[in-house]
């Protein structure tokens, strides 16, 4: 992590940190002292996205079945009343 703005700096300098997030990497964002967010650029994001999505291969290898997303689960049905034949 490159750089770190307190929380009003951020705000009143918002297109400064976003230029400093493009180009200098993640930035952090304090609030009274403690970290409380980090603004990336959308290349990191979409990256770090990719790698917590487990591949088709993982998937399949996994020692524990998946099957609670293959099926839908089931709903209540209401009971009807038996029809009468004549």
């Amino acid at each position: 992590m490159n750089g770190t703005w307190q929380v009003q700096d951020a705000k009143a300098k918002f297109s400064e940190l976003l230029a400093a997030s493009l180009e200098d990497g993640p930035q952090i964002v304090t609030k009274r002292g403690v970290e409380t967010a980090v603004l990336v650029s959308m290349e990191t994001w979409q990256h770090l996205q990719a790698l917590t999505r487990p591949s088709l291969r993982d998937c399949l290898l996994a020692p524990e079945a998946r099957t609670e997303t293959l099926t839908p689960a089931r709903r209540p049905y209401p009971y009807r009343s038996p029809s009468v034949l004549e």
